[in-house]
């Protein structure tokens, strides 16, 4: 099986990376892509920046050069179930949107995944407050890029899958403003963050460094999932 795997960025693909055999760089008008065999199958990783139209965009220019038989969604996201904790593991069942939704299909392997609605948005969710908004819409998770995915999948006749792991916890208000820092080039301003984080080092550098451990986790996570899973 041939399967396009898409993120946002390259660092969500360190743990498949570890699975991924004959791992080979591609020249794709994209920011990031590597090729290689997980599990059996051919596969294609790309990333290309955060946002619906980056990875919409991916989409498009990978199959210009992979004749997939499925996309995968895949990187990290935010909890909205309370019950889920930093690298869960969240399968989507739809991808919901402000207007519409998208399936998902289901992977062979989903004992350790929590199965439910993934809502998609454009900007960093990052305050209790939307959170528990977006969680009552029913959706169990939170990211910004599989509504692209799924839309391009769908326009080409594939199946679609989003399979995210936790970053960051329902319950937790962001101290640092990603979205400030959230260039045109659908990457963040690394120097904005750091210059923020600062003026304001008690609040904001404890969470840089602490979410910098869960996204190597959360990685972690996603990268021994793929190593064992079907579709």
């Amino acid at each position: 099986m041939r399967i396009l795997f898409v993120a946002a960025d390259s660092m969500e693909f360190t743990g498949i990376l570890h699975h991924t055999a004959e791992v080979r760089p591609q020249k794709t008008a994209v920011d990031w892509a590597r090729s290689g065999r997980l599990n059996g199958n051919d596969v294609l990783l790309v990333a290309n920046g955060i946002g619906r139209n980056r990875a919409a965009a991916a989409v498009d220019r990978a199959l210009e050069h992979f004749r997939a038989d499925a996309v995968v969604s895949t990187g990290f996201c935010g909890a909205l179930d309370e019950n889920l904790g930093i690298a869960g593991l969240v399968a989507a069942t739809e991808i919901s949107t402000t207007d519409g939704s998208f399936p998902a299909a289901a992977p062979i392997r989903t004992e350790n995944c929590r199965r439910g609605p993934i809502a998609s948005v454009d900007h960093v969710v990052g305050t209790t407050e939307e959170k528990r908004r977006l969680r009552a819409s029913g959706a169990v998770a939170v990211e910004m890029e599989a509504a692209g995915v799924a839309a391009r999948a769908q326009t080409c006749g594939l199946p679609f899958y989003c399979v995210r792991a936790i970053s960051d916890l329902a319950g937790e208000t962001l101290a640092n403003d990603f979205n400030g820092a959230l260039r045109a080039d659908g990457h963040f301003d690394t120097m904005f963050i750091l210059g923020q984080a600062l003026r304001h080092p008690s609040a904001r550098v404890p969470e840089l460094l602490r979410l910098r451990g869960r996204c190597v986790q959360a990685a972690r996570t996603l990268g021994e999932f793929f190593a064992d899973c079907g579709f």
